[in-house]
């Protein structure tokens, strides 16, 4: 009786130790499904997003409970705290990568006079081309299997950012600033053929002014500068996109990485 009674209090133990697991995976997976790019979108339900928190909790849980990355954290409140934060350090990894598609959207039509074009269609403010851009960005991620990626980067999280042990702030303000940085290098690098394109279109015109003053050249160049901006944005979106795409990959596979 007496080992009956041992073997019973033994799997409650096991038992309490798994679910302690479970609701620490279910914390960080909360924590990157808010932000995470498609599934995070406003857009979705948040009883679509809490589904989702609980297929890939139940998905990431036995993968880490007999890893090398097995979780030694103690029950309490300090170790949800860490969990949530560790959760938003890789969901603003990832949200980065849809702010540069929508900074390079932005600096598109600014250049070529697109800024205003159905404007406020969109819950937050911004041009079309940057909807264009975001919509096309997170199908390609999506299809490309962007869960499955999440499921290997939390997985891999637990070697740098373990639970029950809060990051250290320096080390975080440095990843942060980096990325940052890739971030804006990365928007004005989609962006970078129309400033270019933009700059030499209206130094033409300012020339073609110069030498005719009496031609209004804004009625013929602002014209002129849209459609031909919409002409190359429908040639070079699949470049661009798959430059993101790849930045996106370089991002999952090294997501920690501080880039000088």
């Amino acid at each position: 009786m007496n080992e009956v009674l041992a073997g019973i209090a033994g799997l409650l133990d096991m038992t309490e130790a798994v679910l302690w697991q479970a609701v620490l995976v279910f914390v960080r997976m909360g924590a990157l499904v808010a932000l995470l790019p498609a599934i995070g979108e406003q857009t979705v339900p948040q009883r679509v997003k809490l589904a989702v928190v609980i297929v890939l909790t139940m998905t990431v849980t036995p993968l880490i409970a007999d890893g090398p990355y097995r979780p030694e954290a103690d029950p309490g409140l300090a170790a949800l705290a860490v969990e949530a934060v560790s959760g938003l350090i890789i969901g603003i990894g990832l949200r980065l990568f849809v702010l540069a598609l929508i900074t390079a959207g932005s600096i598109i039509a600014q250049a070529t006079t697109l800024s205003q074009l159905f404007a406020g269609a969109a819950p937050e403010p911004q041009p079309a081309i940057g909807n264009l851009l975001i919509i096309a960005g997170l199908a390609i991620a999506v299809s490309a299997g962007l869960h499955v990626r999440v499921v290997e980067l939390v997985v891999q999280s637990y070697a740098i950012l373990p639970q029950g042990r809060l990051p250290s702030p320096a080390e975080v303000a440095d990843w942060g600033l980096s990325k940052i940085a890739a971030t804006f290098r990365l928007s004005f690098a989609l962006a970078a053929p129309f400033v270019i394109a933009s700059m030499i279109y209206n130094l033409a015109l300012g020339a073609i002014n110069r030498a005719m003053p009496q031609l209004m050249v804004s009625f013929v160049g602002a014209p002129a500068l849209t459609l031909g901006a919409l002409a190359m944005l429908a040639v070079t979106t699949p470049l661009l996109l798959e430059v993101w795409h790849q930045a996106l990959l370089g991002h999952l596979r090294e997501p920690f990485a501080v880039v000088p």
